[in-house]
C-alpha cells in the first residue's frame, strides 16, 4: 500500500507539472514596420488608438513606425523592402503605372484631404475666381500638386490662367503677408490653423469637385499572395482603430497624445481640432472599402493631365477582399 501511494503522488506531481503546459500557446508576435510617410501626428490618431488597444497585438502584430517621405516608401514597398505604407491613392497609380507592384488595401481617407483656402477678404469663393490670380502651394510634386491640378481639371480651369508660386510648408504666414491672394492646403491643417486663430477663411476642397482616391494601406503583390494572413491582421487592426477613433475621439486625442511626445500642451487645443476636423474626412458608412468609380476617376484625371503616361489596369490597383472579411 505504501508503494502504492508513493506512486500516486509522483503521479499527482507529474500531472501539476505538466497542466500548465497543457494551455493554449500565445501566438508569436510578428514585429511588422508601417511607413507614414510623415513626422509623428496628430492625423494618425486612429493607429496609435490601434496600438494601446492591443488591436495589433490581437492579431499576432507588433507594429513599429517607420517615417519618411511618401513618394520614397511607395519605391520602398514596391521592392520589397517595406510591406506595408500609409499613401495615397494618385501615388499608387504612379507607382503601378511605372511598373512598381504596389496595392492598395484599404481605404482611411474617405475624402481627398487637399483644398485652396483664402481668407475671406481675398474675395474669392470658387475655382473660377482663382482666375487672374496667384496661388501659392508647397511643392510641385505629391497630393498637394495633384489636388491642386484635379480642381482646375474638375472646373474646367487653364492652369495658364493662374499664377501658381512655390513656397514651402508656409501656406499661413505667406497668406497672412498678402504675398499670395490664396493657397494649397490640407484641409484639417492650415485652414484650421487659421480659424483657431480668429481668422474668417474660405476653403474650397477638391473632394467637392471631384473624387479622388486618398490615403490608405498599401502593400505589395507579393504579401498578398504569400502571406494574406498578415495583411488581413494589419487591415483589421486598422480599421479597428479607426472605428474607435470616430466613435470616441477625446479618448483618441488623448492616446495620441502619449505616442507625441514632441506636442506642447500649449499646443493642444489645436491639435484637438486637427484630430476633430481629420475625423470628418474619414469618416464613411463603408469603412476601409474602395470605390471602383473614384479609382477609374483618378487614373482618368492623371492620365488627360499627363501625370501619368501608361494607365495601370483599374483591377491592379487595389482589392477589397481584406475590407471585406474585417469584422468576421
Amino acid at each position: 500500500m505504501k508503494s502504492l501511494r508513493i506512486a500516486l503522488v509522483l503521479v499527482l506531481i507529474v500531472l501539476a507539472i505538466a497542466v500548465p503546459g497543457c494551455k493554449k500557446a500565445e501566438p508569436s508576435s510578428q514585429e511588422v514596420t508601417l511607413a507614414m510617410g510623415y513626422i509623428p501626428n496628430v492625423q494618425f490618431a486612429p493607429i496609435y488608438v490601434a496600438v494601446k488597444k492591443g488591436y495589433f497585438a490581437e492579431q499576432g502584430i507588433q507594429v513599429k513606425f517607420d517615417y519618411g517621405y511618401e513618394t520614397d516608401l511607395l519605391k520602398l514597398v514596391g521592392t520589397g523592402e517595406l510591406k506595408f505604407a500609409v499613401a495615397s491613392g494618385d501615388q499608387v497609380i504612379l507607382a503601378r503605372s511605372q511598373g512598381l507592384p504596389v496595392v492598395y488595401v484599404m481605404n482611411w481617407y474617405r475624402r481627398y484631404p487637399v483644398s485652396v483656402t483664402a481668407l475671406a477678404d481675398q474675395g474669392i469663393h470658387s475655382p473660377q475666381d482663382l482666375v487672374g490670380k496667384t496661388v501659392g502651394i508647397p511643392v510641385t510634386y505629391g497630393a498637394s500638386y495633384v489636388g491642386w491640378r484635379a480642381l482646375l481639371y474638375a472646373a474646367g480651369i487653364d492652369p495658364a490662367s493662374v499664377t501658381l508660386k512655390t513656397i514651402g510648408y508656409a501656406q499661413v504666414p505667406v497668406m497672412l503677408g498678402k504675398q499670395v491672394n490664396a493657397a494649397v492646403c490640407y484641409i484639417m491643417n492650415e485652414p484650421v490653423q487659421l480659424s483657431t486663430a480668429g481668422y474668417e477663411v474660405v476653403d474650397i476642397p477638391v473632394s467637392d469637385y471631384i473624387d479622388l482616391v486618398s490615403n490608405g494601406f498599401i502593400t505589395n503583390d507579393q504579401t498578398v499572395k504569400q502571406e494574406p494572413k498578415l495583411v488581413q491582421g494589419m487591415v483589421t487592426a486598422a480599421l479597428k482603430g479607426l472605428q474607435y477613433t470616430l466613435d470616441h475621439p477625446d479618448e483618441a486625442f488623448d492616446i495620441a497624445v502619449e505616442f507625441i511626445p514632441e506636442m506642447k500642451s500649449t499646443d493642444q487645443p489645436l491639435q484637438k481640432a486637427v484630430l476633430l476636423k481629420s475625423v470628418e474626412v474619414w469618416r464613411s458608412d463603408r469603412l476601409g472599402e474602395n470605390s471602383a468609380e473614384a479609382w477609374q476617376t483618378s487614373v482618368d484625371f492623371m492620365k488627360s493631365v499627363g501625370l501619368i503616361q501608361e494607365t495601370p489596369k483599374i483591377s491592379d490597383l487595389y482589392t477589397n477582399r481584406f475590407v471585406e472579411n474585417w469584422k468576421k
